[in-house]
């Protein structure tokens, strides 16, 4: 049985109304959060950019670009997506003691701080275990993103890369193509983009990579990553290795040339897989392996003297 997200604001019953009329969720514990206030219904329907990630603070460090560039728009929205609570994060030192439960809602309420340093135009938290989001047969998360998807219908969606190393942010970007391949196709997104967070697209053929020019952003990303206490001071300085990561990647572009960014992301085109529902996705994304490969192996046989 489905059931109406659950608000954390008391809005008007016309308001309430308008929501439940334009989006229901499985999840009675669905968290639904509009910084600005702006009623659920219009603040579903502005949103330009949509990130779509597996645990709280993936969002920040995959989709800066969207965020960034909503930030400076008069026009232009950021939505995100929680899938996950984040119940199973690492946690030391004053973080040690937590139950699961407590960092379910400690991680819930720093990813809504985010969402109004960042002036997300919404944001919400499906609250559901890795578990569900790995089960390929459990149709709820897929269900869910397909709603926000319609309610909201973005130009350009950011999720996760399918090379990634983590098994739920593999399973959060299948269930975001299973969902898009659900809608009809004039209700599709232009774009997708399949970022970095657990794996690095460095080794991608740099003609096929997407970039992310996040230039100039330093202070924004700071503040975004540095919300999230719980992780940093529960041994993981996700937030460092992030924008070092960019810093390097930005410099490590071009051999042959200065650097023209400072700090830059990758993602993998996952829009094809939109475009054509035939197209198998492990195929194509081995595609991408075998031309890095080729790549490779090219290199040394023109220059190994055998």
């Amino acid at each position: 049985m489905r059931h109406y997200v659950v608000l954390i604001y008391d809005w008007s019953p016309r308001s309430l109304e308008a929501l439940l009329l334009s989006l229901t969720l499985h999840n009675a514990g669905a968290d639904f959060f509009v910084p600005d206030g702006t009623p659920p219904a219009n603040a579903l329907s502005r949103i330009t950019h949509l990130g779509i990630g597996a645990h709280q603070d993936d969002l920040e460090f995959m989709a800066l670009e969207g965020i960034a560039a909503c930030l400076g728009s008069a026009g232009d929205w950021f939505g995100g997506v929680v899938c996950t609570t984040g119940s199973g994060s690492a946690r030391s030192g004053a973080y040690a003691g937590l139950s699961d439960d407590e960092m379910v809602a400690l991680r819930r309420d720093e990813q809504r701080k985010a969402a109004g340093l960042g002036r997300y135009g919404v944001l919400l938290q499906l609250g559901y275990s890795s578990s569900v989001a790995k089960d390929p047969a459990n149709g709820r998360i897929a269900d869910d993103l397909k709603a926000i998807l319609s309610a909201t219908r973005p130009k350009i969606v950011y999720t996760h890369n399918l090379a990634d190393k983590h098994d739920t942010h593999v399973a959060v970007g299948l269930r975001v193509l299973q969902a898009i391949r659900a809608l009809p196709k004039g209700e599709r997104p232009a774009q997708v983009h399949g970022c970095e967070v657990w794996r690095d697209l460095d080794w991608m053929p740099d003609g096929e990579k997407v970039i992310h020019d996040v230039s100039g952003q330093e202070g924004l990303a700071a503040s975004l990553g540095g919300v999230f206490a719980s992780q940093i001071a529960g041994g993981k300085r996700y937030d460092l290795a992030v924008m070092g990561r960019r810093q390097a990647n930005a410099t490590f572009l071009e051999s042959h040339a200065v650097d023209r960014s400072d700090a830059v992301s990758f993602a993998m085109d996952l829009t094809p897989l939109i475009r054509d529902d035939t197209l198998d996705i492990a195929a194509y994304v081995a595609g991408y392996i075998d031309r890095f490969r080729s790549d490779v192996v090219g290199r040394i046989e023109r220059h190994d003297p055998k």
